[in-house]
């Protein structure tokens, strides 16, 4: 099985690499992983010239948008980490997300039917999300279920089915329940 975890963190030592390097630790040691960190990447924003429609790469210059564009092309199961920011995932993940619309989804407008058609049916995704707020208040729209919605909103339009999220909420307080989350990783990952 070919893996691909995608930070979407900034911080190199916070939270979401926390989560991740644990993964990393428990996944099956015969998967060939592969980890990406956002941050590190030069991704151009999308211009909006729609030359990549219905299926076409983008026109812009080859970037790492293009190199991890076909890493996910290539993964059986993605694995993404990512903060929540206003309610959304970080802006260096979502360019990603924008400079790739035909990698998710063939999208052909016909007359006044527009038909999308996911491109990535097979493939499987784990969220793990994380923000300071506490329950209930991360279950509002402008925290973590804002950014869970996204990244489904994404995926889904790809066919990639996700298998389990991972909800880390209060970080202010995650020293107190780190191994909570860190054991509820181990059980998930040595379930895929």
């Amino acid at each position: 099985m070919d893996v691909l975890i995608i930070n979407a963190s900034p911080r190199k030592k916070g939270i979401t690499s926390t989560l991740l390097d644990e993964v990393k630790r428990v996944i099956n040691p015969t998967y060939r992983t592969d980890t990406v960190r956002i941050q590190d990447l030069e991704i151009r924003p999308c211009t909006g010239c729609l030359k990549c429609r219905p299926d076409k790469p983008c026109v812009l210059p080859k970037d790492d948008a293009h190199i991890l564009a076909e890493k996910i092309k290539e993964a059986d199961l993605l694995i993404i980490g990512s903060p929540v920011y206003w309610g959304n995932m970080p802006g260096t993940l979502k360019l990603f997300f924008d400079r790739n619309v035909p990698l998710f989804e063939y999208c052909e407008a016909k007359a006044v039917k527009y038909i999308p058609r996911p491109q990535l049916k097979g493939k499987k995704a784990i969220l793990i999300i994380n923000g300071a707020a506490p329950f209930p208040y991360n279950l509002l729209p402008s925290q973590s279920s804002g950014t869970i919605r996204s990244l489904k909103t994404v995926l889904k339009a790809g066919g990639i089915k996700i298998v389990s999220i991972i909800n880390v909420t209060n970080t202010f307080n995650f020293e107190k329940n780190k191994q909570y989350y860190l054991n509820k990783i181990k059980r998930i990952i040595s379930s895929v």
